[in-house]
């Protein structure tokens, strides 16, 4: 008799980015190019030296290292940090398997099962998956396409505050919206977090990669609002190193950081090689990122513009990281995109792209629209939308 399938298993959603690769999967079966924009796996090539450190360093024996991680990276980290006026001693960063691991730290830090954290939502999607994992409930403030995915008004802030909300988690840059946050919408949210006592956890993964001249505002650029901060990074945007699984938990709240040092010895360390490499990767300047993010810019103009030539997509310029989502004139975008992979190509290649249904909490939002990654070539991708537009218009004809 098999045993019965826990709660938080079935309750626990499938990524979005990942659940349609099957689709895919037989497509190519079938011989069809696929333009894959579905998930943030940039093409460019990760940096030499981050093979240079491994080798540079490579230990006879891979051995276990501190479960905060080794004092050189967070080290490389603390400097990395101070060029972006983060000032953080070493002591208060966490290097963890991954962005992922951090965030799941700081949800288990901070909340106690069946407490809530209202979140903006569309969202990374897999903070609905480390929620559910936490049995940790996620309060939706809804931002809309029309109006470029901006924050939310204070007032939705304030109608799903409850005695159960224990923080606030957002990334900026946004992914999947790409919207870069003002220094005033960021003041508001410090402001609102004051006023309820809440733990702000914020996910500045693409802070390099913010466009025409904007800033990213880090959350540590506020004064007041020390220990009530959690930042969660990771390596794996900005150097083009997702496989690394390097990222940070960074606090100045001495009990945080200690009570997630628990959940970090437990899964004993982070792997000792991609360590080495990671403070290679630190050691490359604003020359590398400045390169990484014009190039981003040239493919985010290229799909952007691609895009607004389709009749009746809801798109605006993103701002930062390298993802746009639209609004496009279909009922049910991921039917749309399983039809894109079962049955229809043009010259032998279709796009894949990511529904963004999966990346609300509100149950039927987002239902229209879509993310795309825009991580590949800027030629690959204007071929790519231009597929998009020749498919919406091929199967809003057949559904009519």
């Amino acid at each position: 008799m098999v045993s019965k399938i826990s709660k938080r298993a079935l309750e626990t959603p499938a990524s979005p980015i990942r659940r349609l690769v099957p689709y895919a999967d037989e497509a190519k079966k079938r011989g069809i190019q696929i333009y894959y924009l579905n998930i943030g796996q940039p093409d460019i090539k990760t940096p030499k030296v981050w093979y240079e450190y491994i080798e540079k360093y490579k230990p006879e024996v891979v051995a276990y290292t501190h479960s905060q991680g080794l004092l050189e990276l967070r080290e490389a980290f603390s400097k990395y940090y101070e060029r972006h006026n983060i000032h953080v001693t070493a002591d208060e960063i966490m290097v963890t398997n991954g962005g992922s691991e951090a965030i799941m730290f700081a949800l288990g830090v901070v909340c106690d099962p069946g407490d809530e954290v209202i979140t903006i939502e569309p969202f990374y999607a897999n903070y609905l998956g480390f929620a559910s994992y936490l049995n940790v409930k996620l309060v939706p403030v809804t931002a809309h396409p029309e109006d470029g995915y901006r924050l939310p008004p204070m007032s939705e802030f304030e109608k799903v505050v409850s005695p159960k909300t224990k923080a606030i988690l957002f990334s900026n840059p946004s992914n999947p919206t790409g919207t870069v946050y003002t220094y005033e919408e960021m003041k508001t949210i410090v402001e609102f977090a004051k006023k309820h006592n809440l733990v702000i956890i914020s996910d500045e993964v693409y802070r390099e990669f913010t466009f025409d001249g904007r800033k990213h505002i880090s959350i540590f650029h506020f004064e007041g609002i020390e220990e009530q901060v959690i930042m969660v990074d990771s390596i794996s945007k900005r150097y083009s190193a997702c496989g690394a699984r390097i990222g940070t938990f960074v606090t100045k709240n001495k009990e945080f950081y200690k009570n997630a040092l628990k959940f970090a010895q437990a899964r004993l360390c982070p792997a000792e090689t991609t360590q080495f490499g990671a403070i290679g990767l630190l050691t490359l300047g604003e020359d590398y990122t400045n390169s990484v993010r014009d190039e981003y810019q040239k493919r985010r103009d290229a799909t952007y513009e691609a895009l607004k030539e389709i009749p009746g997509v809801v798109v605006h310029k993103p701002e930062g990281a390298f993802y746009l989502s639209a609004k496009l004139p279909v009922e049910n975008a991921e039917d749309f995109i399983i039809w894109m992979l079962k049955e229809f190509n043009v010259d032998g290649k279709t796009t894949m792209v990511s529904p963004l249904s999966g990346f609300y909490a509100t149950p039927g939002a987002g239902m229209s629209e879509i993310r795309i990654a825009y991580v590949l070539e800027a030629e690959k991708l204007a071929d790519a939308v231009r597929i998009l537009g020749e498919g919406i218009k091929v199967y809003n004809s057949k559904n009519k």
